[in-house]
């Protein structure tokens, strides 16, 4: 018998509906979904001035003038990479849309951007991934599209604010109908032949494994307000959690041109959830399934998006973090957390750090008991410094040279491992969001490069 609810089909950047034509032949020989069912969109991503805000705006005008569904009509979506983008941006814009959308499945999602978005800019990216066809947008390559895409962009930052972090907002992916069951793969491999020249290690190709999760989780370190308790905070997570499923042998390509017998199965098996004990069943069911595509993948990574601002929320664009622990007495870096690190392009306070965990528990259990972020940070002129407050200031023993760059060192073990701590920072295949929160003030009036003073006299 076929479906009831309409199913939706979202692609990727630079790509087509047609790839699609695999998921939409396995649906309908389900036998659960008529063919005009199955709604398969098709946007375009290659103009240099269209946003992904545009497109989810432009989502939302097909689904009311095209796609023949009526008005508030319940709907399931599957979406393929830059899809999840488009559809978290959309399903955002309202609240009463997360009652509207009620299963949303991501292959391969660029739930936190792409390694490969950054590249896409150069005339290398034009050539390859640029809009052959003639007409205006003769060799663009999206480049507002692409902005979004990069790692730690402002884009993903103010989405996940919106959609995971926003304390006031609750649940947008739950176990309950009130929001979307929200169901994530990803492949274990990369891509073969020429194309693997772009693959990068913990990635199916494109989009890294450690960024499809929406279990993501938040740390505020904030060290400009001196009060008690206010130095480091883990945000709450409204959501359920969301953990990504790796099918073994699947890229990023072939999960859309050649998803597994198990696969579809299982989306099926997912789009059939309308209970809470249903979607809990479904996870136990999956996570024993797919459990040799996570030990087929090897390494363990995991993602760590900082942003550095000060007291009003501007940003600190010339600094530097590391992340260190105590060996023979002395603090050293842990190399294994800089290996791996993307400047956002258009706002330097906000930075990926891509960690591989396998590596990084080789460490031995002492040292990661004494584990430090150290910070660095300069306003670019000794007349204005960036600092801890307070009390503060001498926890991390902080201070300024006469260049007016700050040096301090915090402990992260309350956050770690603390009395009554739950919390882990290191878990594979999860984003953690890390905002670090430093005081900007002019040097003291008794330096005599002072940047104001009052005149006797006058």
């Amino acid at each position: 018998m076929a479906a009831k609810r309409p199913i939706v089909l979202v692609h990727g950047y630079s790509d087509r509906g047609e790839s699609f034509r695999a998921w939409r032949d396995a649906l309908v020989a389900s036998g659960r979904y008529d063919p005009a069912d199955v709604r398969i969109c098709n946007y375009k991503s290659l103009t240099n001035e269209v946003t992904i805000k545009d497109l989810a705006e432009g989502f939302d005008r097909t689904l009311r003038k095209c796609a023949g569904l009526e008005a508030e009509q319940p709907f399931d979506a599957v979406v393929h990479s830059t899809g999840m983008l488009v559809v978290r941006a959309w399903l955002t814009s309202y609240t009463a849309r997360r009652d509207r959308l009620k299963h949303l499945i991501g292959l391969a999602p660029a739930t936190n951007g792409s390694p490969l978005a950054h590249k896409g800019r150069s005339l290398l990216g034009s050539i390859f991934k640029g809009n052959k066809a003639w007409g205006p947008d003769f060799m663009e390559a999206g480049d507002r599209v692409l902005d979004g895409l990069e790692l730690a962009s402002k884009f993903t930052w103010d989405l996940a604010h919106r959609d995971l972090f926003d304390p006031d907002a609750g649940a947008f992916y739950g176990a309950s109908a009130k929001t979307p069951y929200c169901f994530i793969f990803c492949g274990t491999d990369g891509y073969g032949g020429i194309r693997g020249l772009v693959n990068e290690p913990g990635t199916d190709g494109t989009v890294r494994h450690a960024g499809c999760a929406l279990d993501s989780r938040k740390v505020v370190l904030d060290l400009a307000i001196d009060a008690e308790g206010s130095r480091a905070a883990v945000e709450k997570f409204a959501n359920v959690d969301s953990p990504t499923y790796f099918v073994d042998g699947l890229n990023h390509g072939t999960i859309m041109t050649g998803p597994t017998g198990e696969l579809v199965a299982y989306v099926l098996a997912a789009l059939d959830v309308s209970t809470g004990a249903q979607f809990d069943a479904w996870t136990r069911a999956a996570t024993a399934a797919f459990a040799g595509g996570a030990d087929a993948l090897g390494d363990r990574y995991q993602q760590f998006v900082v942003r550095a601002v000060d007291e009003r929320g501007d940003p600190i664009t010339d600094y530097h973090v590391e992340m260190t622990t105590e060996r023979q007495g002395f603090f050293k870096g842990v190399r294994e957390f800089d290996l791996d690190v993307h400047t956002y392009k258009a706002d330097p306070s906000l930075r990926c750090f891509h960690v591989n965990l396998t590596a990084l528990g080789k460490l031995k259990p002492g040292e990661l008991a004494t584990l430090r972020l150290r910070v660095i940070a300069s306003s670019g002129t000794k007349m204005v410094v960036y600092q801890a407050v307070g009390r503060h200031q001498q926890d991390v023993g902080g201070k300024a040279d006469d260049r007016g760059q700050w040096t301090g060192s915090l402990d992260l073990s309350k956050i770690v491992g603390g009395a009554g701590s739950d919390f882990k920072l290191f878990y594979p295949f999860t984003t953690t969001f890390i905002e670090l929160r430093l005081n900007r003030e002019p040097v003291p009036l008794d330096k005599y490069y002072h940047i104001f003073e009052m005149l006797e006299g006058q």
